[in-house]
């Protein structure tokens, strides 16, 4: 998943208008063999002949128009509906008997095909209107209808009305399931955008803060306007919505040497650092990349044979542990010792660091996010989730803190 998430839309309607295709074709099969098994009982044949000839064709040749919503038009709708009732009150004309027997009309159940595309298109209101006017033709028909009659003329408006209700919540349920999942890409992109800013574009700015403050005179001015421009990029980052601090926040200049540790980077050029600028779903060694940030204080143990993820998992876990290994430079001193404990199970990798500071007061983590450095919520958690993963962070004031990253292996592979 690199750049964007793209939402995909599952319509709940195609398979409802496929269904009704298929019903008029059946249906309409249906009312010619009718007629054909009881073509002697009919005084007039030639007008049942001329009106199934004309349902057959129009069946056959508008199966496109009940192919999606947006082809079934209102005017197809209607003169569908006009095809039916006209069917209906032709049946005494072909057969006389016909109102004095409870005999099937001329499109027997091919009507309710009709009723059915009122459903789907427009929902309940809809399908009232049409069942309605069903109803009406074939009280019209019998001229004194039976208990059948009602009984038939209530069982298809009911039907028809509650599938016409079911379509509408299914679509009020589709457009919430494709708001919902719209809302989710964009955050989810946002969190991408705010950990790269994060580990690029807000370390800088820190960075030039601290050494400014350090080196004094003009420098100390740039320092401070750096330190402003940081505070309202993480204002910005974490959604405009957090009040902005008064002033700079308070940042002791921090001495470079061997034993810092760079800032969580970009997974592709922690790819590309160690030579896996290859496929992102291609297994890529989780420890080649966490060597990287060995040195005389930062110690890395590991279970003696490769330990595989996908690249695009494995660099986005080791660019959390940098992010770890960063606030314990930042936080802990640039004297502080680091561990980084890699275990291998069979259905998930653990990836421990843990460091020998003073450890994080009780309600820190909060305030910092109150604040707008979204460095272990952003750079560690959000990569950790984005994997399906978890971050757990433990701290003792005064014996040091402990990042523990798990990444589930069917998850990750994913």
């Amino acid at each position: 998943m690199a750049g964007r998430e793209r939402v995909v839309r599952m319509s709940v309607e195609l398979p409802l208008w496929r269904a009704l295709a298929g019903y008029r074709v059946l249906t309409m099969v249906y009312a010619v063999l009718l007629f054909a098994f009881q073509r002697d009982k009919f005084e007039r044949p030639a007008v049942a002949v001329g009106f199934l000839a004309v349902m057959v064709v129009w069946t056959l040749a508008t199966l496109p128009k009940v192919s999606n919503a947006a082809r079934c038009t209102r005017g197809f709708l209607i003169a569908d509906l006009t095809v039916a009732l006209t069917g209906i009150l032709l049946t005494p004309l072909a057969d006389a008997q016909a109102q004095t027997q409870d005999g099937p009309t001329l499109p027997t159940i091919w009507t309710a095909g009709s009723v059915l595309a009122f459903a789907i298109k427009g929902g309940w209101r809809w399908a009232g209107f049409a069942s309605s006017l069903v109803a009406v033709a074939n009280i019209i028909e019998r001229g004194e209808p039976s208990r059948d009659t009602f009984h038939n003329v209530l069982l298809v408006w009911v039907a028809s009305i509650a599938i016409g209700y079911v379509v509408e919540v299914a679509r009020a349920s589709e457009r919430t399931l494709a708001r919902a999942l719209e809302i989710e890409a964009a955050t989810r992109e946002r969190e991408r955008l705010a950990r790269d800013i994060h580990d690029s574009v807000l370390q800088v700015l820190a960075m030039v803060q601290r050494r400014g403050t350090a080196l004094g005179g003009e420098a100390a001015e740039l320092g401070r306007m750096a330190g402003e421009q940081e505070v309202a990029l993480r204002s910005l980052v974490a959604g405009g919505l957090l009040p902005t601090p008064r002033s700079v926040p308070d940042g002791a200049p921090a001495k470079e040497g061997a034993g810092a540790v760079p800032a969580g980077s970009d997974p592709r050029t922690a790819l590309s650092g160690a030579g896996l600028d290859a496929d992102p779903d291609e297994p890529c060694d989780v420890r080649t990349l966490l060597a990287s940030f060995v040195n005389s204080r930062v110690t890395l143990s590991e279970p003696g044979a490769p330990v595989m993820l996908p690249a695009h998992a494995a660099a986005e876990v080791a660019a959390a542990a940098g992010a770890a290994l960063d606030n314990v430079r930042r936080h802990a001193g640039v004297d502080a010792q680091a561990w980084i404990l890699v275990e291998d199970w069979p259905d998930e990798v653990i990836v421990t660091v843990r460091d020998d500071g003073p450890g994080i007061p009780e309600g820190r983590l909060a305030q910092a996010e109150g604040e707008g450095r979204m460095g272990v919520a952003l750079s560690i958690r959000g990569r950790l989730r984005d994997l399906g993963g978890t971050a757990e962070l433990v701290s003792v004031p005064g014996q040091g803190t402990e990042v523990e990253l798990r990444i589930p292996r069917g998850k990750a592979e994913k």
